[in-house]
């Protein structure tokens, strides 16, 4: 034989298959990874445990006891939640909040669906759109809510002034009692959607064009194509943004407290104002505790509710 034939043999021979690890080494490394990954997650894990769960327990356990800084607690059981209850503002509260939270779900959740079909349907500039969409998320709540606040002002306000340049009776906006609120759920509308048009985008763009091609071919026009193709297309997304958006908007206080403070007339006081105002104005810890508590057990059995709602309607479609 040849050494040119040699060395092809030997390159074209099959190279020997490695032993496998001892069944220890495997093992070894695999509990090398998990201790890695869960190193990496550990500060994670804390700052969720000391600024989330904590602080939630916490609170539950001041809920039931005279709380003041400076002196030693005293358990009073649920006198806290007795007296939050007969509070006047406890009822103006919680219609406030649910108020805002249905007017939330009426302007603040069509609003971005509508804006999301909007920007998918473009076909020049869309991303500059998306950009000018996400502006109002990028500016501090507070520094939003102050520029509504002057944009809302009842003499020299850009809404009045815009009014008055086209001859319409002007508004007191964020100063009347039966617009305040309205005029706080526009100011929480722009401020947040940027996020959920972005997220309905991001829905809508994963839909397979098949299906608007297959339903033109059967005659549909616009408005059929968004209720047979797109919405059941989306139903997952929307369902868990209805469930976010409701939390959230159960939680409004940055509105309220910077453009309002409450008024006119507690006009606009929420049940995340109303905890404010007993922990900070009252220095009763105790009473703001309860008032946590009560929402959180609210929000809670809501949750609940709704995620076994739209599974068992998941199961059943």
């Amino acid at each position: 034989m040849t050494k040119t034939a040699e060395r092809q043999r030997t390159a074209t021979a099959v190279p020997p298959v490695p032993a496998p690890a001892p069944a220890g080494d495997r093992v070894r490394r695999r509990l090398i990874d998990q201790v890695r990954a869960y190193g990496f997650l550990l500060g994670g894990l804390l700052c969720f445990v000391l600024f989330s769960w904590y602080p939630a327990i916490r609170a539950v356990v001041i809920a039931f006891q005279k709380y003041t800084p400076g002196s030693p607690p005293q358990w009073v059981g649920t006198a806290n939640f007795t007296r939050v209850w007969h509070d006047p503002d406890f009822a103006a509260a919680w219609r406030n909040t649910l108020y805002f939270t249905l007017l939330a779900l009426l302007i603040g959740f069509a609003v971005p669906f509508l804006l999301a079909l909007v920007l998918n349907e473009l076909r020049h500039a869309k991303a500059f759109f998306r950009v000018v969409v996400y502006l109002p998320v990028m500016i501090p709540p507070v520094v939003s809510a102050l520029l509504w606040k002057w944009f809302y002002d009842p003499g020299a306000g850009l809404a009045n002034e815009a009014l008055r340049f086209v001859h319409l009776p002007t508004s007191n906006w964020s100063n009347g009692t039966d617009t305040a609120l309205v005029s706080l759920v526009i100011v929480a509308t722009w401020a947040n959607m940027g996020g959920t048009v972005l997220v309905y985008l991001a829905a809508l763009q994963s839909i397979p064009g098949e299906l608007y091609e297959a339903a033109e071919l059967d005659g549909a026009n616009l408005l059929q194509r968004i209720r047979h193709v797109t919405v059941p297309q989306t139903r997952f997304v929307i369902m868990m943004l209805m469930l976010l958006q409701i939390t959230a908007t159960m939680q409004v206080f940055t509105e309220p407290f910077v453009i309002t403070g409450g008024g006119p007339e507690s006009a606009t006081v929420t049940v995340l104002y109303l905890i404010y105002k007993y922990a900070f104005l009252y220095n009763d810890f105790g009473g703001a505790c309860a008032l946590s508590v009560m929402l959180l057990l609210l929000l809670g059995a809501f949750s609940a509710g709704y995620l076994r709602l739209t599974r068992s309607e998941g199961d059943t479609a």
